[in-house]
């Protein structure tokens, strides 16, 4: 039976339990990401697992909440930070580098990766087709010392995106905005988002960003989209009646609709296509340091 991109993330990296909707279950985790309104004390809480270096694939601090040096409390902070992720062998991001899950989706974005993330607003990374959960401070520190991490397993709902939107007048916020109309804050709860259609492919990826950063206000764990599709390739994996729609007229809305399709891709094609995406970036990045 043809799976989500959804499920079919949380198969391959299942450790516990079993991927009924409700159920607990505990999954194995790629990556991390702290921040450091949040990292001082997760870190604490690392040192007391006597684990010297981190379990994870690839783990990052970031300093984008408390950047401002008012007096010495923030710059000490920092370096109790850099400290502790030049000893536990943890990426460092200086302040000004930029805001944690953003920065995150364009340096480490992998297709297919599980994320956790000390930041509500971790789900950023769905915009690349990662499972990215925002989580406490506690339970990262537990997946950086080499622990599964445990949540209810969430049921699928598919979000079809038809047409394409009327810029500038209705953009990618629209669309979580419809979904926050429709369901509420509470309406996401223990619910994953999956952003398939025609008109995934005519959104950036900062925009698919929009729609993954915000998804966390519907009180969803995260909103993964199935990158470089033309067309649904996943299927609901509970019935569902939420979805929305990207239109190309403004001031109008088109008939919105929940469907089930088989993948079309496997997980492997998408991270293919995040290492071309990453390749391009960094060529760009080389292009604009040598111009200055």
């Amino acid at each position: 039976m043809a799976e989500n991109l959804t499920r079919q993330i949380l198969r391959e990296h299942l450790a516990e339990g079993e991927l009924d909707p409700g159920s607990p279950i505990a999954l194995r985790v790629d990556q991390t990401l702290l921040q450091d309104a949040t990292g001082t004390m997760a870190f604490m809480q690392y040192e007391q697992l006597g684990v010297p270096r981190v379990q994870v694939e690839r783990a990052v601090q970031y300093v984008d909440h408390n950047v401002v040096a008012l007096d010495f409390k923030n710059p000490d902070d920092h370096r109790f930070l850099r400290a502790l992720c030049r000893r536990h062998g943890v990426r460092f991001s200086r302040p000004g580098n930029g805001i944690s899950h953003y920065i995150h989706l364009e340096r480490f974005g992998r297709p297919g990766d599980v994320l956790v993330g000390a930041d509500s607003h971790t789900t950023t990374g769905g915009a690349l087709g990662m499972l990215s959960i925002g989580a406490g401070g506690l339970d990262v520190a537990v997946v950086m010392g080499g622990h599964a991490f445990e949540l209810a397993c969430p049921a699928v709902v598919e979000v079809c995106l038809e047409g394409e939107l009327a810029r500038p007048w209705v953009q990618a916020k629209d669309v979580i905005l419809e979904l926050l109309r429709r369901l509420s804050v509470r309406g996401g709860k223990e619910t994953v988002f999956e952003c398939t259609g025609p008109g995934v492919v005519t959104l950036s990826v900062p925009e698919r960003g929009t729609i993954a950063n915000m998804i966390a206000e519907l009180g969803a764990p995260t909103a993964p989209t199935c990158p470089r599709s033309r067309s649904s390739p996943c299927a609901s994996a509970t019935p569902s009646s939420a979805s929305a729609s990207a239109t190309g007229a403004a001031g109008s809305s088109s008939a919105a609709r929940t469907t089930a399709r088989a993948p079309r891709a496997s997980t492997r094609r998408w991270r293919r296509c995040s290492s071309a995406c990453a390749r391009s970036w960094r060529g760009r990045s080389r292009a604009s340091t040598a111009a200055t």
